[in-house]
């Protein structure tokens, strides 16, 4: 994988209740800036989505892209790119932990490559603002509905 950029947030909510938000992928365009269509295209035996497809729409990607999840019951979904227009990589991770009391330690790691040339530094700066801003949002969503 390439170099990752990681963030950590801590939610007021167990770590199964951050994963039932992570893994509701049609309520994205709810809260997930810059989603504005997510839809499973496959799912495994227990339910949860194998891949998933989205359409992306905050500067400086603007993109249609499906997505393969790895799931580790409440601990940990990992992904990967399966197809994009203009990603040639999409490579994350929510990793929960559970601090106790109730709250639970959300980590994003994120390596992203796009088709056209971006500078390390830039490329870096997305990715920050797109961990922020999902870590953020997720936040809030899982927050809203305890």
């Amino acid at each position: 994988m390439a170099e990752q950029t990681t963030s950590s947030i801590t939610v007021d909510a167990p770590p199964s209740a951050v994963m039932d938000v992570i893994a509701d992928f049609d309520a994205y365009p709810e809260w997930a800036k810059g989603v504005t269509k997510a839809e499973t295209r496959s799912s495994y035996d227990d339910g949860r989505a194998r891949e998933v497809f989205f359409a992306l729409d905050v500067s400086p990607i603007k993109d249609e892209y499906t997505l393969a999840y790895e799931w580790d019951g409440d601990r940990e979904v990992t992904w990967t790119l399966v197809e994009g227009k203009m990603l040639r990589a999409l490579d994350g991770a929510y990793v929960l932990r559970e601090l106790g009391s109730g709250s639970t330690e959300v980590t994003y790691r994120l390596a992203l490559d796009v088709s056209i040339p971006l500078i390390g530094m830039l490329k870096r700066k997305g990715e920050k603002i797109l961990i922020d801003t999902a870590l953020k949002g997720l936040k809030k969503r899982v927050e809203s509905l305890g």
